[in-house]
């Protein structure tokens, strides 16, 4: 097995501990301390489970015990593959307590996907739920198994079938052997965005991982009264960390968890335990604005929604506050490190039209046009960062390291951004994202910030589409509300917002609904595919529009 590792150089490792970025502290001891704090306190809450942190405490050492049992040594690397439940918690703080990395897939992957994972990691165990929206995992664990001849151990969630019942692990009491475990020990490995089509695995440290979301924490308000909803999966970095389940944890809030992001199944959770901060990306934040016009569930605890995992274009930021009665915060960063926040006293004009600035003023933004030559603030281009929470390397890909990170460190976002003056960021997009029509370059997201001013536009978004004359052309999706517009009307409505001509889009496709990432973010690659197709399959696309 290939250990995982994450090293800074000393000079910066010296540098963020006597900053006071780096504290010395690990998952396990945090939620150890915050037990002995608030022992009496509830810590998560979800379905039938109401937990205290004295329980989810002594959940944890009973798992932690219960994987010793079954043989599986500190280092070993465990596959977490859990919905929004509870056990996910006491799951993950016992691999933690007992020196087990966990990797967190998605309730959403499949076989290709988990076994990819597998070998990667070289993960000899695996923990799911027996059944999640209709789909039986312990099926999919069998083909894993067949395929991936170093796991040995599948641990489930339910009715275990052929596997080993979580319950078995926690049921004997018996008290475990703590291994050493040191801060700066890789703790969790997170999953790349894959664009690529491969995800990478992102090796987290104690001391790192803990620093981007205590600050977090931090920066978001969270006290022992707050109340955090998890409505995205809570295995992706988002909702785990800014401030998400374990910065809540950290600051010793109460965490409730919707087995589904939607209204129906949210909003009553949120009147329930009067939630004060969710996340969320941008679909399902339109969905909410739609339907808190219509609910009859009580929102009025929410002080905070937060929007991240990909860019909030101006129009629908001005729409959340209204609708939803709580503060917009936005986010942007990524699994590898980097998280920007607009502050919660920021003006409106920073709240709407920008994605934040970063956590830390240890976080060093450097953004370069295509050569690598830094650019003047206000002028787009490539986001590159290090600090005290951004890895310097995957997890044994030297490839993907090779292209990804500079050799002083610097990570390669991927991301076009404007840094103003000030030192916030506006995202323009990934750099993959952006048309090339015909050597202009058009960035979808200003585009479709206009399309969605529309008052009969729901959502849009816009991909490109290969062109033998101009290199690329736009194409923009759009699911309409109420009545539907005429391509002609959307392309005259985009000319007189004042963009030039060559950012009116293309093509115009109606579509009812976009396809989503496993976090529920719009998928550009599967838009860019079904256009392709488009080209196209009958009956796929309603209806289109082509200049």
């Amino acid at each position: 097995m290939i250990p995982a590792r994450q090293v800074w150089p000393e000079e910066f490792a010296r540098r963020y501990r006597e900053a006071g970025y780096w504290r010395g502290e690990t998952m396990g001891e945090f939620l150890r301390a915050r037990a002995a704090e608030l022992p009496e306190s509830i810590a998560v809450v979800g379905g039938d489970a109401r937990w205290t942190y004295a329980e989810l405490d002594q959940r944890a050492d009973a798992l932690a015990a219960g994987f010793q049992r079954l043989g599986l040594n500190p280092g070993e690397r465990v596959i977490v593959q859990l919905p929004n439940r509870p056990e996910f918690l006491s799951v993950v703080f016992g691999l933690f307590r007992s020196g087990l990395v966990p990797v967190f897939a998605l309730p959403a992957h499949r076989s290709r996907e988990i076994v990819h994972f597998a070998r990667a990691a070289e993960a000899t165990a695996y923990v799911i739920a027996d059944q999640h929206e209709g789909f039986d995992y312990r099926e999919l664990a069998e083909q894993v198994r067949r395929e991936v001849d170093h796991l040995r151990e599948v641990v489930v969630v339910g009715d275990p079938g052929r596997f080993t019942p979580l319950s078995s692990l926690e049921g004997h009491g018996t008290a475990f052997t703590a291994p050493e475990i040191h801060p700066s020990d890789v703790a969790l490995m997170q999953l790349s965005g894959g664009s690529t089509g491969v995800s990478k695995l992102i090796p987290r440290t104690h001391d790192d991982y803990i620093y981007s979301f205590r600050e977090s924490a931090t920066i978001c308000g969270l006290t022992p009264s707050s109340v955090y909803l998890g409505v995205l999966p809570i295995a992706h970095n988002f909702p785990m960390s800014s401030p998400g389940i374990f910065g809540a944890l950290y600051a010793g809030s109460t965490v409730a968890l919707s087995p589904s992001p939607h209204p129906e199944t949210a909003f009553p959770i949120v009147e329930r335990e009067r939630v004060t901060i969710t996340g969320m990306v941008p679909p399902l934040a339109l969905v909410w604005i739609q339907a808190a016009a219509r609910t009859k569930h009580d929102l009025s605890s929410l002080e905070v929604i937060q929007v991240g995992g990909a860019k909030l274009t101006p129009e629908v930021a001005r729409r959340i506050e209204p609708a939803l009665g709580a503060r917009l915060q936005q986010v942007f960063g990524m699994a590898e490190g980097l998280v920007n926040y607009t502050r919660l006293d920021d003006p409106d004009e920073i709240v709407h039209n920008t994605q934040g600035r970063p956590i830390s003023p240890a976080d060093e933004i450097l953004v370069v046009d295509d050569k690598g030559e830094p650019v003047e603030d206000g002028t787009p281009g490539h986001l590159l960062t290090r600090g005290p929470y951004t890895i310097r390397a995957y997890h044994a890909a030297p490839e993907a390291n090779a292209r990804a990170f500079t050799p002083d460190g610097y990570y390669r976002t991927g991301d076009i951004v404007v840094r103003r003056p000030d030192g916030y960021l506006v995202v323009h997009g990934r750099a993959t994202d952006q048309i090339n029509r015909g050597g202009e370059k058009v960035s979808p997201e200003e585009v479709e910030d206009q399309l969605l001013a529309h008052p009969n536009v729901h959502d849009a978004a816009i991909v490109s589409v290969e062109d033998p004359y101009l290199g690329e052309r736009s194409c923009a999706f759009v699911i309409p509300r109420g009545e539907k517009p005429s391509v002609g009307e959307l392309k005259k409505w985009v000319r007189s917002r004042g963009l030039a001509a060559y950012k009116v889009p293309d093509q115009i496709v109606f579509v009812d609904a976009f396809p989503e990432t496993g976090v529920g973010k719009t998928s550009r690659s599967a838009l860019r595919a079904a256009i392709r197709r488009q080209m196209m399959e009958p009956g796929m696309m309603p209806e289109a529009g082509k200049a």
